[in-house]
C-alpha cells in the first residue's frame, strides 16, 4: 500500500512537471479566421493581403490563424461586407462601392477630388477615418482602408478630349457612375471581375478606374487609349473589415498586435499602389495603349462639371444628418497639403 502510494506520487509529480514544461502557446486554443478577397491570387494586392494573414499568425505565435480565400472563392464581391457582418466570412476585403448605401459618409473618398496617386489616397482614407470615426462602420471592426488613384478613363477607341466620352458606355462602380454621367457618358455598373469580357465583347466602350487595372486586370489587352484628365480623378476606395464578434473574441494583447500590423500595412498598400501604377502604365504602352493628356483649360472645364457631383454629396449627407461638408473640406485640404 505504502509502495503504491509512493509510486503514484512520483507519477503525479512527473505529470505535473511534464505539463508545466509544455510551451504556453501549445496549451492555448488557436482562433481560426476566414479571409475573403475578390482579387485573384496572383494579383499583387492579393499577395500583400495574404502576407498580412501570415504576419498575424507569426506575431501572435499561432494564436490567431487565418485561412485566406482569394478570387471571390468564399463570397461574391458585392456580398463581401454583408457576409463579414453575418459571419459567413470573418475578414473581408472589397470596394466601398460594393456595399452601396451602407457607407454613405465614406463616399467622400470616391469623389473627384483630383487625387495624384494611390499613396496619397490610401493615407487620406485612413486619416479621414481617424478624424470622423463614421458610425456606418460600427457593425464591423475596420482593419484599414486603402485604394488606387488616380482614376482615369480607358477606352476601346482612342479619344483626345473629354467631349468624346459623351454617349460612350463606360463601366463604372456605384461610386463613380455620377462622374461618368457628369461628362455625358452612360455608366454601366458591374463588378470588375466581369469587365474584361464586357470590354472584349463590346458590351461597354470603356472603363473608369485606377491605372493599376491596365495590368493587374489585363485591361490593356482590350482598350486602346487613356485620357489623362485629373479633374475626374477619384479614389477606388477599399476596406478590410473583420466580423465584430470574432474581433471581440481575440485577447487584448493580440488585438494590439494586429492593430500595429494594420498601421504597417497602410504604408505597404500605399507604396504598392505607386509601384503598380508605374508598372501598369509602362505595361499598357507596350500593349499599344495611347496616353492623351488634356490641356489645362479642358481640365478646368471638367472640374466645373464635377462641382455638381461634390454639391450633390454634401446635400445628400445633409439630408442624412451627416457631416458631409466637413468631410469634403477635410479631404480637399488634405490633398492640398499632402501632394
Amino acid at each position: 500500500m505504502k509502495r503504491s502510494l509512493i509510486t503514484w506520487t512520483i507519477m503525479y509529480t512527473s505529470l505535473l512537471f511534464f505539463i508545466g514544461s509544455i510551451p504556453l502557446n501549445a496549451q492555448e486554443k488557436s482562433i481560426r479566421l476566414r479571409y475573403t478577397n475578390f482579387f485573384p491570387p496572383v494579383h499583387e494586392i492579393s499577395k500583400l493581403s495574404e502576407e498580412w494573414c501570415k504576419e498575424v499568425e507569426k506575431r501572435t505565435n499561432g494564436r490567431v490563424k487565418i485561412l485566406y480565400f482569394p478570387g471571390a472563392t468564399l463570397t461574391p464581391p458585392m456580398q463581401t461586407y454583408d457576409s463579414t457582418v453575418k459571419g459567413i466570412a470573418d475578414i473581408g476585403q472589397a470596394l466601398l462601392a460594393y456595399a452601396p448605401g451602407r457607407l454613405p459618409l465614406s463616399e467622400v473618398l470616391a469623389l473627384p477630388l483630383g487625387y495624384k496617386n494611390g499613396y496619397q489616397a490610401t493615407k487620406l482614407a485612413n486619416a479621414y477615418y481617424k478624424k470622423f470615426h463614421p458610425k456606418e462602420f460600427d457593425d464591423v471592426k475596420l482593419m484599414y482602408l486603402h485604394g488606387g488613384a488616380p482614376a482615369l478613363f480607358y477606352t476601346k477607341k482612342v479619344v483626345s478630349s473629354m467631349n468624346e466620352i459623351k454617349g460612350l458606355r463606360i463601366k463604372a462602380s456605384a461610386e463613380s457612375s455620377s462622374i461618368v454621367s457628369a461628362v455625358g457618358g452612360a455608366p454601366v455598373t458591374q463588378p470588375i471581375t466581369e469587365t474584361y469580357d464586357s470590354l472584349q465583347k463590346g458590351l461597354v466602350d470603356g472603363v473608369v478606374g485606377p491605372i493599376e487595372i491596365l495590368k493587374g486586370w489585363r485591361f490593356a489587352e482590350v482598350v486602346k487609349g487613356c485620357l489623362e484628365d485629373y479633374a475626374i480623378s477619384y479614389m477606388t476606395s477599399m476596406f478590410v473589415v473583420m466580423n465584430k464578434v470574432k474581433w471581440d473574441s481575440i485577447p487584448k494583447n493580440d488585438q494590439d498586435i494586429i492593430e500595429k500590423i494594420n498601421e504597417e500595412w497602410i504604408e505597404k498598400h500605399g507604396k504598392l499602389w505607386l509601384k503598380l501604377d508605374d508598372e501598369s502604365k509602362k505595361y499598357s504602352i507596350t500593349k499599344g495603349v495611347k496616353w492623351i493628356k488634356v490641356l489645362p483649360e479642358e481640365e478646368a472645364n471638367t472640374a466645373a462639371k464635377m462641382k455638381p457631383v461634390l454639391d450633390a454629396y454634401v446635400q445628400k449627407m445633409k439630408e442624412k444628418n451627416l457631416p458631409g461638408a466637413e468631410a469634403l473640406k477635410f479631404c480637399q485640404d488634405y490633398i492640398k497639403t499632402h501632394p
